[in-house]
């Protein structure tokens, strides 16, 4: 079950942001993001807000058409060429192409698509196919990132993972021919009972597979899910702190013998135009809208959630209410705290004259040219890092 949302304070029924928010629109990026939330079956470690048939009478239909109204009231509130798209989930492309498709026009009609601008959606690589991959590329998605997780049995049993070892491999190549230039294989490691071989198994499959872009990311055991359960009733081995930090230098030693770079402490790319500007327009402070049940929002400093629920999303925008659960204007201390936390887990990290590094361990961070990077000891504990610039 997904984590509750804060309350925050109200959203007002319109959806109207305060008009220092509306300041530079455009000058920190503006992005959208379009939350799917239907999968076709709920992964054990996932605490996302999704959904499976089983548990939603609301149709896809009815949740396209709630999005389109949201995307309505948002076109009131603000304007400007949206730079990147993101659909997430769930699994986005569970949705006919057609359905995406709307979606995207709406978005283009409405704002319109900077020039070149990224349009990504996110899938499972069992919910595509090459005429569906096809058809997402002529509708205009540029991008397209497939949740591989691993490429061994056992692992990919135990996240409940439906796709055999080899479907992400497929997927890849088809998305390939599709027309789709940048591709992304999302992987997890530190699952209990994966071996190193099997991490390594997973990272030269995805690294000869031709993907430019790879995110690897730790298991976390989420309170609530099926995961936490058997790990609790003694099934399963809690993942351990240890194996991990062996597998995130097992990827950084592989990634960047075959080419890849980092550019933020989950993610590689093989150039810099294969990043994904969407992600990086979180990480560098920058506004986007989230449409759909459960989306987050941020503009200008102004943060707000929708309701989680698909037919109470719905409710609201057909009555003619905006769908935010709530809201929080952060304050200047906030944003400073929050540009630190984003910005020093990447590769750019930040400027000396903007935090002070002598609070921080010797060999953690990579200080040269006036700015302060993490090192490779540091992006392990980035998490200690980022607190102690923070203190």
């Amino acid at each position: 079950m997904a984590a509750a949302l804060p309350e925050g304070d109200p959203v007002p029924s319109d959806g109207a942001l305060p008009s220092p928010a509306l300041e530079g629109l455009g000058e920190r990026g503006f992005g959208v993001y379009i939350h799917v939330p239907f999968c076709a079956s709920r992964c054990g470690y996932c605490d996302f807000n999704t959904y499976t048939a089983s548990e939603l009478s609301f149709s896809a239909g009815d949740y396209v058409d709630a999005v389109l109204a949201e995307i309505k009231l948002a076109s009131g509130i603000l304007a400007h060429p949206v730079e990147t798209v993101f659909f997430g989930g769930g699994t986005p492309t569970l949705l006919p192409t057609d359905q995406l498709a709307r979606l995207l026009d709406a978005v283009r009609d409405t704002w319109g698509l900077a020039p070149g601008a990224e349009v990504t959606t996110e899938a499972n690589p069992e919910s595509v196919s090459p005429a569906s991959l096809k058809a997402l590329r002529e509708h205009g998605f540029t991008r397209i990132s497939l949740g591989m997780q691993s490429a061994a049995p056992g692992v990919l049993r135990i996240l409940d993972r439906q796709h055999t070892p080899g479907r992400a491999i497929a997927a890849v190549e088809e998305a390939r021919t599709a027309g789709f230039k940048n591709i992304n294989l999302d992987l997890i490691y530190g699952t209990p009972g994966e071996s190193a071989a099997d991490f390594e198994s997973s990272l030269e499959l995805a690294i000869g597979s031709g993907a430019d872009h790879v995110s690897a990311y730790s298991l976390i055991v989420e309170d609530g899910t099926r995961l936490a359960a058997r790990i609790d009733r003694g099934e399963i081995a809690q993942p351990s702190d240890d194996v991990a930090a062996d597998r995130y230098l097992a990827a950084e030693a592989r990634l960047s013998a075959a080419g890849f770079e980092w550019y933020e402490v989950s993610n590689w790319a093989r150039f810099e135009q294969a990043r994904c500007r969407h992600n990086l327009l979180y990480w560098r402070g920058g506004d986007w809208w989230g449409f759909g049940p459960g989306a987050h929002s941020h503009v200008g400093g102004v943060r707000w959630w929708n309701v989680k629920h698909p037919r109470t999303y719905g409710q609201r925008l057909a009555s003619g209410v905006s769908p935010g659960h709530g809201r929080e204007i952060l304050t200047a201390s906030e944003r400073r705290d929050e540009h630190v936390m984003l910005a020093m887990r990447l590769a750019s990290g930040l400027p000396l004259d903007e935090i002070d590094v002598s609070k921080v361990e010797d060999g953690l961070l990579d200080v040269r040219g006036g700015r302060a990077t993490l090192t490779l000891r540091g992006r392990l504990l980035a998490d200690a890092v980022i607190r102690s610039l923070l203190t």
